[in-house]
């Protein structure tokens, strides 16, 4: 039996979950998890290799590769075929976000933003109330086994 894949570590979730083709009446389409689309962010968007987005998801190159390769195969059967786009579920983490104030120097974490939650344009800094705050990028604290996190549908087993 093969062992449980840990979750591969997502730090954005999109804004649109559901993509459909021009005069489609089609409800049905293919499934993008989570992980997926975070692994064409690295590898695509950000343009890191492939070492270096297995290290930000915090999985083996490997599996960073198989979601990869999934993850592009349901992209391109969608645009072949025709079919909508739907963008859940998977096997994955969020992260939490950190940010410092501008004015104060402050540093706090802030839960993953997900639909219904705050974006970052909509969060004060916790001791002085400003609005002017950066994203640090490397400066995530999250693993599993302790930290909050959240997880997607059928998690790696540490929390079940």
């Amino acid at each position: 039996m093969p062992r449980k894949r840990c979750c591969g570590k997502v730090e954005h979730v999109p804004c649109c979950r559901r993509f459909v083709p021009e005069n489609s009446a089609e409800t049905a389409g293919v499934d993008l998890f989570l992980e997926e689309l975070e692994a064409l962010r690295l590898k695509d968007v950000v343009e890191l290799d492939q070492i270096a987005c297995a290290e930000q998801m915090e999985i083996s190159r490997t599996t960073f590769q198989r979601i990869l390769h999934s993850a592009r195969r349901k992209i391109a059967q969608a645009l072949l075929e025709g079919q909508a786009i739907n963008i859940e579920g998977g096997h994955y983490v969020m992260t939490n976000r950190v940010f410092e104030c501008v004015d104060c120097a402050h540093q706090w974490e802030e839960k993953p933003c997900t639909l219904g939650g705050k974006h970052g344009y909509e969060i004060a800094c916790p001791a002085c109330g400003s609005m002017k705050k950066s994203k640090l990028e490397n400066g995530i604290k999250q693993a599993c086994g302790g930290h909050q996190h959240t997880h997607g549908n059928g998690c790696c087993g540490h929390h079940q």
